[in-house]
């Protein structure tokens, strides 16, 4: 069978899974690098396309709460209340994982990160799959982040089986994580869910970051290969373009329409690496809200350009 192909055809996505193949998965946040989370050699296979570590977990993603709580061994209150609230959405939560789970999807740690994606594609394979598919997002580790199935096979080509092809992820950044093994739950990855949204459901502890219990927490990640120059506000964007004038650069303002941009951020990160952009100008949205999560991910982006800029 060849691979690499882009397709709507949800019965061979279902069979190239149950035998142990690699699927793109599209979900309202971004594309997934989809493999049984039940087989070993499925689950190794994906680290090995993405070059991932591998003792950086994988999300375990699920067709329901009831199939959620069958990956955990302590399914905590606050787990029960933020998933009966925004599942099916962008919202992952970490739990203590049951005898179920494998290690390799975990990263070697005693919890697991589940969630029930909001797409529809997605959730019909799900509910035909009845199990659950570790999907970490469809691209090389440290990357930018896919979200359209294009996006997959141009990073990934035939390393993965075939791409579920969803057209453009609706949210475009990854889901919000939360600890809920945890006696107060902690945010550890601002996302499609706002913090504020989550504390109106349940208690918060201070927003963590720098850690690898959950995915996409490194400081330097999603990055393209532009050098990308973050600022406040858009006079000190253009103060700093009169410098690079002999540069190709862009400025991008992501302070106007934070949703719109998020949705499209990853493909202007990508588009830049297309059009030979230098180095990029983005101007942040306030800390708040969506902003909160296209301002985690740009300062990641910042911080992995800086190493492999043109």
């Amino acid at each position: 069978m060849r691979r690499g192909v882009i397709g709507s055809d949800v019965a061979r996505a279902l069979e190239i899974v149950r035998n142990g193949g690699l699927v793109g998965l599209p979900t309202e946040t971004v594309y997934g690098l989809a493999a049984d989370a039940s087989q070993k050699e499925a689950v190794a296979r994906v680290f090995t396309v993405k070059g991932r570590p591998n003792n950086h977990p994988l999300i375990v993603h699920v067709y329901s709460l009831d199939s959620a709580r069958t990956w955990s061994s302590q399914w905590t209150h606050s787990a029960e209340l933020l998933g009966s609230t925004y599942w099916p959405g962008p919202l992952s939560v970490i739990v203590q994982k049951s005898s179920v789970v494998l290690d390799e999807v975990t990263g070697g740690h005693q919890t697991v990160a589940v969630r029930v994606p909001g797409h529809e594609l997605a959730l019909e394979l799900l509910q035909q799959f009845g199990g659950g598919l570790a999907a970490p997002s469809a691209n090389k580790f440290g990357k930018v982040s896919p979200t359209t199935a294009q996006h997959v096979l141009d990073d990934l080509g035939d390393g993965v089986d075939y791409i579920l092809d969803g057209g453009p992820c609706r949210v475009g950044v990854e889901s919000t994580i939360v600890d809920c093994s945890l006696k107060v739950p902690m945010v550890l990855r601002p996302g499609g869910i706002t913090s504020e949204a989550i504390e109106s459901i349940v208690a918060l502890d201070s927003i963590d970051s720098g850690l690898s219990r959950a995915p996409g927490m490194l400081l330097a990640h999603y990055a393209p290969l532009c050098e990308v120059v973050l600022v406040e506000k858009m006079p000190e964007a253009e103060g700093l373009v009169g410098d690079v004038e002999s540069m190709k650069y862009r400025v991008l303002d992501a302070s106007i329409d934070p949703f719109t941009f998020a949705s499209a951020m990853y493909s202007l990160l990508r588009q830049c690496d297309l059009d030979g952009i230098q180095k990029l100008f983005v101007v942040q949205p306030e800390p708040i809200g969506i902003g909160l999560a296209i301002r985690d991910r740009l300062t990641k982006a910042a911080h992995g350009s800086k190493n492999q800029s043109r």
